[in-house]
């Protein structure tokens, strides 16, 4: 299975979405991250993935989420931890890989966003935690999928839940 990091950064009503330029996901709006590499915490991965993609340093995340996604391209299966950006440092900037864009909470893209997004984010931005699984017909079409809220005492189940 593949780990990777999602963060998602907030300004006031708005939310910090890059468009893909290239690879996996072209096209298509997401959180900021990536492939966790070899010897790397997610923690460590997600704050990579930011400086990397859109130029942010992100000082402190908030685990919110972790779900296991099988679209047909990778049938074992990706692992991604999402995390809330609270404190960052910068101005995001595009990449070869990313355009970071701004988005009213109120009005996401989600006809460009991943097929999932919909299930998903109105627990995120009502600041709930789950976790979940999520299967993918070839057309990367959500075909199942299981979404669990965790209580507010219940931590994610993964490594941590708050990074400082």
């Amino acid at each position: 299975m593949i780990n990777q990091t999602l963060v998602f950064i907030q300004k006031q009503n708005n939310l910090l979405l890059g468009l893909k330029k290239r690879g996996f996901g072209e096209g298509r709006y997401n959180g900021i991250g990536g492939k966790v590499h070899d010897g790397e915490s997610v923690v460590e991965a997600a704050k990579r993935e930011c400086k990397e993609e859109i130029g942010v340093d992100v000082d402190a995340l908030d685990q919110f989420g972790e779900v296991v996604f099988y679209p047909v391209k990778f049938p074992k299966g990706i692992k991604i931890y999402f995390f809330n950006a609270i404190d960052y440092r910068g101005e995001p900037t595009e990449s070869e890989e990313l355009k970071p864009e701004w988005f009213d909470k109120d009005k996401l893209p989600f006809d460009k966003m991943w097929d999932d997004d919909k299930q998903w984010m109105p627990l995120f931005l009502q600041g709930k935690k789950f976790t979940g699984t999520f299967w993918f017909d070839e057309n990367d079409k959500v075909i199942r999928h299981e979404l669990k809220e965790a209580s507010k005492d219940e931590e994610i189940p993964s490594e941590l839940s708050i990074v400082v």
